[in-house]
Parts: structure tokens; sequence; C-alpha cells
């Protein structure tokens, strides 16, 4: 590992200097392209320069580009990324939190590596700016920005889903609760979301903590000391270093409530060495199966009356080769309620993973000699605003999922006896077992059928303005074309990249007064509408940190897997990173024939780089023709007809898709008529 000896050798990114100088990145980027004075790369890549944090600060001075004092935070975060490694950036953090919280004591030290000059003095350096700054938000801040730098190495559980998770075990629990266990502790989510659901009142239970990571372990150790769950001779918590599986540190305790986000798809877990476990009750979890080993784990752990919930993904619940534990799980009891996650509840963001909730044997939920199961299908509860699960909300997911739990059954839920699920396959999947949504009623018919109409008058209309086209006869020579880089050196155009957005003022819903749209992609049906509050997007558009549109702007969305050309008809909006705005000038092009131009297929494949669905679509590399205004705008008043068209085609199959899924409910239960 590289040390070393003083701050000279940090380096920031783009992005982090965007952060010090509180603009945006673009504004950063326009600053070297116009400043030949700006400081050159000292490390990185062409697409992701890194520079001296030292020089960068004195051209910022120098050029007066700093408008408020750089935030001690701001400069703290680069000296830990400059240290190289995850581990020593992790465990120097961990230090500072225990330093924080009183709890630096030598066990709790013992697995962390030790340090050198450069790493205590930046430790010192912490604790200064913490003085200043609070010591749980400065502690917060660098362990947001550790997670997020090692998000590949590092899956935590999400607040919202590690609080469902205790929320969960809180109805379930009864008694009071003296231990809470992680066996996978990672970064602490789950300790802290259960203490947050069970400290209070001058009493906090006891923590027990497990990891293979020693830095993990030591950060859950900071995090719990630092937010005042753990004391600070740390006899309210242990937190052990080891491979759960094969070394339990905690097998002789029996713990009230467990929470679990276990690691998924491991081969090498100990299924041999491990074949005549104890806490194999249930059957020995087939090699292809850590979970189920895990899920026996976390029941062995129990306490009389306990209840352990677990993060698992989907296909646990239905595998062919767990299904002699799935079934002994319900011959037992102990398994209780399944709940059904949508897509982008945590990582992996695009697998609407599982929650199963388990108790002690003969404890299932229903008791008696037919003991019942409860299945819960929240994956249509909410949509993530991002791929990466950012934004999501949470309100529906958690009301429904806690009524379930509660034993309210309703839409979306079932309590089904456990003889009903012991068939060959022991598929315990939610969506297999739920009823189907209520069938449509009359008036529900009459409204798609009168929605139908208007779209197919629609389509009429516009087909028979466009069906009376005909192509005409070849131009005396080919038109001469230009590319959209060319225009734009010629000053006929503008283009404005999209930028990163301030998340934590993006809201979703309905629209509310002095608000504009977020555009983060192409439009897609029953997406979540995206706002921004209107001094956000002017103090945005003042120092560059936001797109913002105008009228008659040709919204580009350049990923090659989802590109798609729209004229702004609703401006302003804010546009974020995979988004283009082009701004035509009125008096040499008509923006509705550039739209046109540009979407046509021909033209974006000659533009593509081929690949992957992941690359980017050249827009400069797309071209046009060279025709006169009036012309252009002849072409453009055809591409308004198309778009019309392709409007209410896009309405007449979602509202026929509609009639169909309905009318395939009502036949098959029986209430249609015969026509």
């Amino acid at each position: 590992m590289t040390k070393f000896t003083g701050s000279s050798s940090v380096s920031v990114t783009l992005a982090e200097i965007a952060r010090i100088a509180g603009v945006g990145r673009a504004a950063v980027s326009n600053w070297r392209r116009r400043y030949e004075n700006f400081p050159a790369p000292v490390g990185g890549t062409d697409t992701s320069p890194q520079f001296a944090l030292d020089e960068v600060e004195q051209w910022l001075r120098r050029e007066k580009k700093l408008k408020a004092a750089v935030n001690p935070l701001d400069r703290l975060w680069p000296e830990y990324e400059s240290l190289g490694d995850r581990d020593v950036a992790g465990g120097l953090l961990a230090r500072a939190g225990l330093r924080l919280g009183g709890a630096e004591t030598p066990d709790a030290l013992d697995s962390l590596p030790p340090l050198d000059q450069f790493q205590s003095a930046l430790l010192h350096r912490t604790l200064h700016v913490a003085e200043t700054e609070g010591h749980r938000r400065t502690f917060r801040l660098l362990l947001e920005r550790w997670l997020r730098t090692n998000v590949r190495q590092v899956t935590v559980t999400p607040e919202p889903l590690a609080q469902l998770m205790a929320k969960v075990a809180a109805i379930v629990h009864r008694g009071p609760v003296h231990t809470v266990l992680d066996p996978a502790c990672g970064s602490g989510s789950l300790l802290l979301a259960g203490a947050g659901e069970w400290s209070g009142a001058g009493k906090s239970p006891a923590f027990r903590a497990q990891d293979s990571d020693p830095v993990l372990v030591a950060l859950t150790r900071a995090r719990l000391v630092l937010e005042g769950h753990a004391t600070s001779d740390l006899s309210s918590f242990s937190g052990a270093v080891g491979d759960t599986l094969r070394a339990d540190a905690h097998a002789d305790v029996q713990a009230d409530v467990v929470l679990c986000n276990p690691p998924t798809n491991e081969r090498d877990w100990g299924h041999a060495e491990l074949a005549t476990d104890a806490r194999w009750a249930y059957g020995q979890p087939p090699r292809t199966e850590p979970e189920l080993a895990w899920v026996q784990h976390a029941v062995a752990a129990l306490a009389p009356g306990g209840v352990a919930v677990l993060v698992l993904p989907p296909a646990i619940a239905a595998r062919r080769a767990g299904r002699r534990i799935r079934a002994g799980l319900l011959r037992a009891g102990v398994l209780r309620t399944v709940i059904a996650l949508p897509p982008g509840a945590a990582p992996p963001y695009g697998v609407g993973l599982h929650l199963w909730v388990l108790g002690p044997e003969g404890a299932s939920a229903g008791g008696g000699a037919h003991p019942e199961v409860m299945l819960v299908d929240a994956t249509h509860g909410a949509r993530p605003i991002a791929a990466d699960g950012s934004g999501f909300d949470w309100s529906a997911v958690t009301a429904q999922v806690t009524r379930a739990v509660s034993g309210e059954t309703g839409p979306g839920s079932v309590a089904i006896p456990v003889v009903g699920l012991l068939d060959e396959q022991v598929d315990l999947t939610p969506a297999r077992h739920i009823p189907s949504s209520r069938a449509a009623t009359m008036v529900d018919l009459r409204r798609a059928w009168g929605r139908f109409d208007v779209h197919l008058s629609e389509v009429r209309d516009t087909a028979r303005a466009l069906s009376s086209l005909a192509p005409a006869d070849d131009r005396d020579g080919a038109l001469a074309p230009l590319s959209v880089g060319e225009l734009e050196r010629a000053g006929a155009l503008e283009i404005r990249a999209g930028q990163g957005l301030p998340e934590a003022l993006v809201r979703r819903g309905e629209r509310e007064e002095n608000e504009a749209r977020v555009l983060i992609g192409p439009p897609l049906p029953g997406a979540p509408e995206l706002w921004l509050p209107a001094a956000a997007i002017t103090q945005g558009a003042r120092d560059e940190s936001l797109t913002v549109t105008a009228s008659q702007d040709v919204i580009v969305s350049a990923l090659a897997r989802s590109f798609d050309v729209r004229i702004e008809t609703d401006a302003p909006s804010v546009l974020g990173p995979q988004l283009l705005a082009l701004r035509v000038d009125p008096d040499v092009l008509d923006p509705w024939f550039i739209a046109g131009c540009l979407r046509a297929p021909a033209n974006v494949r000659q533009a593509g780089t081929h690949a992957s669905t992941a690359s980017r679509i050249d827009v400069r590399r797309l071209h046009v023709p060279r025709l006169p205004l009036e012309e252009q705008r002849r072409y453009g008043d055809v591409h308004r007809k198309i778009s019309a068209f392709e409007r209410e085609i896009e309405g007449l199959r979602a509202v026929g898709s509609e009639l169909s899924r309905s009318l395939g409910d009502l036949l098959a239960a029986g209430r249609l008529p015969s026509v």
C-alpha cells in the first residue's frame, strides 16, 4: 500500500471539486475548458481525472470561485480516499467513531490494522473537525462516502428496509426484547434499526454481532456507540470476527430477535464440514442453498417466543433443491410469513427480494393443528425512481406489510393453511397463492371502452392524414447532410447536458404549487412523476448546477437501450444526467423537423457505437438534411402528426391490454354471458 506523508498527496475528482466549490460538476467542467491555468490532472484517467487538492484550493481562491469557506468535511474526505485501501480507510474511520464515542478500548481495536504517521495525523484532524462540525455528523458523512466508494465490496441494507424488518419483528414479538442478534452484521444497519425500535426509557437491549470482515464489525461497534445505543465500556455490545456458519461466536446466546441480511450465492460455505451440524434440524442444506443454512442458523439462535426476520433471494421460495427443508419448516410451524418486496428495495436492485419471518418451533400464526402461513405480495406497492433504488417510496409497502403481519388480510395478502402448501413443489412464492384483484365491474368496462373509442377515433384521424402522404420523386442530386456537431459549431443550436440531481429535494407524487417536473429518462407508462421546488431550480439555473429546459427544446435520451427524442411542451423541466437538451435557433432550424430527423432509425444506427445496450448515442454524429426553413417547417408539421399517431397507438395498446385482462378475469370467474 502506498503511504503518504502529507496532504500534498491528496487528489480529488471533478465531483469532489464541485462539492468543495459548492457548484455543479458541469460548472467545474466549464472552468477546465475556459481557464488555461486550471490545475493539470495528476492521475486518474481521461474520463475520470484526478487533481491535487492543494492546487485546486489555491486556484479556487485565486479565481474567486469559492462561494463560501471550504467545508472542513469536504476537505477531510479526500484525505481518507487518498489512503488507497478500503480496509485502511474503514479501519481509521472506525477508530475515529470509537474515539468520538469514548469507547476506544484495546479489545475494540484488536482486529484493526495499526496506524502509520500519516494515518495518525488524519485521525487527529478528524477528531478536531468533529469538535466543531459535530461528532455524529462528521462520522455519518465520512461513513456514507466510504460506503458509496466501496459499494461493490460492501452490501448495505438500506435504512427503510432495515426499519421495516425491525418493525415487523416488533409486531410479531410479544414480550420484552433483551437481546438482538445479527449474525452477518455488515456495517450495522439492522442493529441500528433494532436499537431505534427497542431502545428507550433509559434501557437498551444487548446487541450481538458477527461478520467475517473485521472492519465492518468495528464500524458496527462504532455506530452503535456513537448513536448512544451501546455503552462506552461496550458491555451491551459483543462483536465477533469470523465465519458465523463455521465458527459461531454466539452459540450460547438465545436471542429474542434475529435480524439478518445474509450473504447469498456462496458456494464455499461449509457444506461438507458442517454435514452433521445440530442446527440442521429441518434437513441438511444443499450445497447450492446456503441461504437455507442461514435460515436454520437464525431459528436455532432464537429464545422461546423469539422472532427472526431475514432478507432472502426470491428463488429460495421455490427452488427444487430446498423443498424438503421448506416443508420441514412449515410442518414445525416455524415459518410464519413470506413477504415479496418490490424490485429496487435493496441490492441487487433489479430483483424483488423476500422477507422471511420465523419463530421457534410450534409458534406459527394461527396455532392449533392446522397452522397458517401469511403470504404478502408487495411487489406492486411502490416503484423505484431510479435503477439503483434511490428515492424508493416505502410508505405504501410498509403500510401493506405491517397490516398483514398484524393479521389484517387484504389486497395483496392471504393466510394459507400449511397443508395447502405441502405439495410436491412446496412453492412459497406469494404471487402464486394470492388471489387476483377483484374482477372488473360494468362501470370499469364501460369506462375502458370509452377510452378505447377515443384513442381509436384519434388513430383514424391521424392515419387518414398520414396515409395521404406519398414518397416524392428523388431529388435532383442528394441533399448535403449536416451533422448536429456542425450545427452546434455554426451556432444554429446549443447542446445542454443533463446533470446530477439534488436527491434530497426531489419529490414524487402529485404536483404541488411552485414545482417543476424532473425528467430522468424516456417516459414510461405508470412511472412516478418527480418534482423540484422552484427556488431550487432558480438557484440551479443561476449557478449552472441544473439543466433547465425551455419551450421547444429537443430532449434526447442518448442511451442506446432507451434512445428517445421528443419536443419539450411543458417547460420548464429539469434534466437528469442521461438526457440532453438541444436548443435551436428558430430563425435557422425548426425543432420538430430536427426531432423527426434525429430519431430516424437509420440515423441512430449510424451514430451509435454498437458496443452494448449501455452505450450512448453520440448526438453530434446524427445528421439532418440541409433544407430551407420553410421546407423544414412543412416536414416538422408531418412529424407532429407522426408523434400524435404514435401517442394514440400506445394509448390504444394500453387500454386494449387492460380490456383483454379484465375480460379474461371475468371469463375465468364465470361472469361473462355468451355472445
